[in-house]
């Protein structure tokens, strides 16, 4: 990785770790502080601050399914259930999902190389923790949205999504497609009957809550974490009917 020298925004020094040009863009990776950035074609992503909505994302789809299964909507409550996590990111949501021994197959889709890089060699992974290594995990180095178009894809039993910053607000002009109706039909026949989606956002969205039911998902709700400044984020939780 090349160091640049530090440029400085506000009070503290930001210093670019690496900056590579890919299929989809610029990718760069900055340390501001004692955190870490991702910037996406000169848009901040995500950063190492605060992990607490990530987590919830994984820990709110294991909650829906204990509750679907303990209401019949799944026939039970599943032992080993499957995720698809979109989006690896800081690492946030599959160290959370690793640490969890009742998760099951764990496939994380990460279409960076960068960001892939920055977990196995370089800062990135003190936050993944070794998750890359966990035998459940199956790291799928492609596009989210090409992966789930697969006509013979696999049926998950939550889908974790956190790949842009959400329904209303997005860096990528292609991923907003995800968060239409053909979209969420897509993911709809991803899941199993009774499956739980989960979907990440840097901003609370009430017209995606409604695309959501009009798609057919049930149990639409909206889980919010308080941030330091400006509107919370937030999971967007559905479930396919059984």
């Amino acid at each position: 990785m090349s160091t640049a020298l530090p440029e400085r925004d506000g009070r503290e020094a930001v210093v670019t770790l690496d900056r590579r040009e890919g299929p989809f863009g610029e990718v760069v990776l900055r340390q501001r502080g004692r955190h870490f950035e991702i910037i996406a074609n000169g848009c901040f992503l995500m950063d190492t601050a605060d992990g607490r909505s990530e987590r919830l994302l994984i820990q709110a789809a294991l909650d829906e399914l204990d509750r679907a299964g303990s209401s019949g909507s799944i026939g039970g409550i599943v032992e080993r259930p499957s995720v698809l996590i979109g989006g690896l990111g800081v690492g946030f949501s599959l160290a959370y999902a690793v640490a969890e021994p009742r998760w099951g197959r764990i496939a994380i889709v990460e279409r960076e190389t960068a960001i892939i890089d920055w977990h196995r060699t370089g800062p990135l992974g003190a936050f993944s923790g070794g998750a890359l290594e966990d035998e459940r995990v199956a790291v799928l180095h492609t596009d989210l949205l090409e992966y789930l178009a697969a006509a013979d894809g696999e049926r998950y039993h939550a889908l974790c999504l956190d790949i842009d910053n959400g329904p209303d607000w997005t860096v990528t002009d292609a991923n907003a497609g995800l968060y239409g109706p053909d979209g969420l039909a897509v993911l709809w026949h991803r899941l199993q009957p009774g499956g739980v989606l989960a979907v990440w956002s840097a901003q609370p969205s009430p017209a995606f809550e409604e695309t959501l039911r009009a798609a057919g998902f049930s149990g639409v709700a909206t889980h919010e974490i308080p941030v330091s400044r400006g509107v919370p984020d937030v999971v967007h939780l559905a479930r396919r009917a059984g």
